[in-house]
């Protein structure tokens, strides 16, 4: 026995050694790898446009110096990839843009936001190029405001319109005896409808249709604008699936050339007056955007607008990059309203809502902020129902065409678990003192009673998030209601409708902010800071992953985003005011 116990303390010795040496070498690349040596921009340069590691709006800021450190330095944000592009307009050493095999993470609302960027880019007189061998829908999207747009000679392209597909789950859940009690307010309310149904509802399907034709025509609104082609030609080119080619797509007029990157490469040397036989000077867009940010900005300025972010789902608690808590979010609005030189708050969302609760508690934050200070909102690729809801109260409300809102309805899921543990022979009682003493258990059958009171509880904050809207909005309640119930709308959809105030991405709504707050020259100071400690990241290294790794693995892609769906569906707590379904859009 003594034996076996040394061979164990010998064996967790050498573990803990190794973990340490690890996390040491780890420590010491992170303290030291930020010492690396700064891009420099070169005259005559390009800027090489590759988004694939860039999709937050925001990377977070940390009050943990370590945790800082540990993220890393070279980590830049979609906001700061727009302000990097602005400054390449004036940039004398920037002369051109290359959209090189472009494979981006971006929502729709960030790509039209990035392709009016590249538009007033090209205005300043710089060239855009571009060059694929594989265009999906939405890198063509991006591709097509390019003076000139390459694709490989064996490459493919897609235009064909959009679609979306919504899973069901209600014959699995009947066949494993795991069912979603689900309660909700709202027709459209069909976040829950997959756990209901073994079809789409009409009403579902209305709104999907609604939002895909609406997110279209914003599309090829804009590519008409710079190829030269008319919407009717370009929607009889996706029916017919006219450009699936590389010389189809150019007979189309949706490309320029059919051409090998080195063609493309030295159609690029040539307008710069570079040899053929030499390189031209290139800089890709996060190491640009890593030197502007580095840059002085302003500093003449006294006066700040605070760029509050708030993405990710609504969760209680203190809020991260990738979710959003009332914790951080009350610190960073209050603090705002408190500093006297911040004169007005930009908030910055992207959150497809969740938390009830959470909503309000930062709504009522806004609502202190805004009688000390103007907020506008600035919608990015979603803001719906609890994303609606901590916006709808703001002094103006920007979002793109293409952005995601509306969803103003509300909805409970309960896991029961009662069928499959009868099935397995396990039979659950419960020993009350009074009628309703007990709480929601899954393994019991859900009650008239609690389903009452849950119902109950669902249409008293459905009514309270359509007051919010009805004062934020100067609606009445009856026309709240109308364009409610959980429907979704696009951003073009919101402005008619008067959810929304203006078109338009984060820079107009900092400019509507300045002139809110009658300031002209100010600087920008983004929010929140979390309070994350040092040893809350290493939940993230691989090894605390691996699980769910090794799952996706054995099961599959496909069937892990199902598993996953079932488990989040399970997951949440409290109720929901959340986007109604999970729209996936190919």
């Amino acid at each position: 026995m003594k034996f076996l116990g040394n061979v164990v303390a010998t064996v967790v010795g050498l573990f803990l050694f190794i973990m340490i040496f690890v996390f040491g070498i780890i420590f010491i690349g992170v303290i030291f790898g930020g010492e690396s040596e700064k891009v420099t921009v070169e005259d005559n340069s390009v800027i090489e446009l590759n988004l694939q590691n860039v999709s937050s709006d925001f990377t977070g800021k940390f009050s943990d110096p370590l945790v800082s450190m540990f993220q890393g330095e070279n980590r830049v944000g979609f906001t700061d990839v727009l302000t990097a592009i602005a400054a390449a307009q004036e940039d004398d050493n920037i002369k051109g843009i290359s959209i090189l095999n472009n494979s981006s993470n971006l929502g729709m609302a960030q790509l039209k936001e990035l392709r009016d960027e590249l538009a007033r880019f090209k205005k300043s007189g710089k060239f855009i190029v571009s060059y694929s061998e594989v265009l999906s829908q939405k890198e063509y999207y991006l591709s097509s405001v390019a003076d000139t747009i390459y694709l490989n000679p064996l490459g493919e392209m897609d235009f064909k319109g959009l679609s979306s597909e919504v899973m069901f789950f209600k014959d699995l859940q009947e066949k494993t005896g795991v069912k979603l009690e689900v309660i909700r307010h709202g027709k459209y309310k069909s976040a829950v409808e997959p756990f209901i149904s073994n079809e789409i509802s009409d009403a579902n399907r209305e709104q999907i249709s609604a939002l895909l034709n609406s997110v279209w025509t914003g599309m090829v609104g804009d590519i008409a604008t710079s190829r030269k082609v008319s919407v009717a030609q370009l929607n009889n080119i996706a029916d017919g699936l006219l450009a699936r080619t590389p010389e189809m797509a150019k007979t189309e007029k949706l490309i320029d050339k059919v051409s090998y990157e080195d063609q493309y490469h030295a159609g690029i040397k040539s307008a710069l007056k570079v040899a053929k036989d030499k390189e031209y000077k290139k800089i890709t867009i996060v190491d640009y955007t890593l030197n502007n940010n580095t840059k002085p900005k302003n500093t003449s300025a006294e006066s700040r607008i605070a760029v509050i972010y708030a993405q990710g789902e609504i969760r209680s608690g203190e809020g991260d990059v990738s979710y959003i808590g009332e914790k951080s979010m009350n610190r960073a609005l209050k603090e705002a309203r408190d500093n006297k030189d911040i004169k007005a708050v930009v908030l910055r969302i992207d959150s497809p809502g969740g938390s009830a609760l959470t909503s309000e508690l930062i709504w009522r934050e806004i609502e202190l902020t805004k009688k000390v200070k103007p907020v506008v909102v600035s919608m990015g690729n979603v803001a719906a129902s609890g994303g609606y809801y901590i916006a709808c109260n703001a002094n103006k409300i920007f979002a793109e065409n293409t952005t995601i809102t509306g969803s103003i309805g509300v909805f409970g899921m309960l896991p029961n678990f009662s069928t499959l543990s009868e099935k397995m022979g396990i039979h659950t009682e419960q020993v009350t003192t009074h009628t309703n003493s007990a709480d929601y258990s899954p393994f019991v059958p859900l009650s008239d009673t609690y389903r009452k009171v849950t119902q109950e509880s669902i249409e008293r904050i459905y009514t309270t998030f359509v007051n919010r809207v009805v004062a934020g909005r100067k609606m009445t309640f009856e026309q709240v209601d109308a364009i409610g119930q959980g429907r979704v709308w696009t951003g073009a959809e919101a402005l008619k409708i008067g959810l929304v105030d203006e078109i338009g991405g984060l820079d107009k709504a900092l400019a509507e902010a300045a002139k809110l707050a009658k300031i002209k020259e100010y600087r920008t100071v983004n929010f929140p800071e979390f309070d994350k400690k040092f040893e809350d990241i290493f939940a993230g290294l691989p090894f605390a992953t691996s699980k769910a790794a090794l799952i996706e693995e054995e099961i599959g892609a496909e069937n892990y985003k199902i598993w996953q769906r079932l488990k989040e569906a399970s997951s949440r707590t409290g109720i929901q005011t959340a986007l109604p379904f999970e729209l996936s859009i190919k």
